[in-house]
């Protein structure tokens, strides 16, 4: 019993790699720019309330789970093709705030 307890607190003291650093308030503008660029040409209504919705996120997970979002918006201006690879490109943005096992690309 007391091997397991030794193991679950040095993992829980262990470093992990690839973890998330603090996000500084220029970090988070420099993601919300690029998620508001990626959807600067669709002009609905949805697109409009997903706006108010990314100006309104206060972490990168919270405009990471945004992007399925943008994802939809894009898809249906133009293709899923051009939606991939403009949520893609957000992964750049991403970089450093998130857990790089979050940072998936749309195929």
């Amino acid at each position: 019993m007391i091997p397991t307890i030794a193991r679950i607190v040095q993992a829980a003291l262990t470093p992990r790699q690839g973890a998330k650093k603090p996000v500084s308030v220029k970090d988070l503008a420099t993601i919300r720019q690029a998620l508001l660029s990626c959807i600067e040409d669709c002009i609905s209504l949805p697109a409009q309330r997903l706006r108010l919705k990314i100006d309104n996120a206060k972490t990168p997970q919270e405009l990471w789970m945004l992007r399925n979002d943008a994802y939809q918006l894009i898809s249906q201006r133009h293709n899923q093709s051009i939606a991939a690879e403009r949520i893609n490109d957000l992964i750049r943005a991403f970089e450093g705030s998130l857990d790089r096992k979050q940072l998936v690309k749309i195929r």
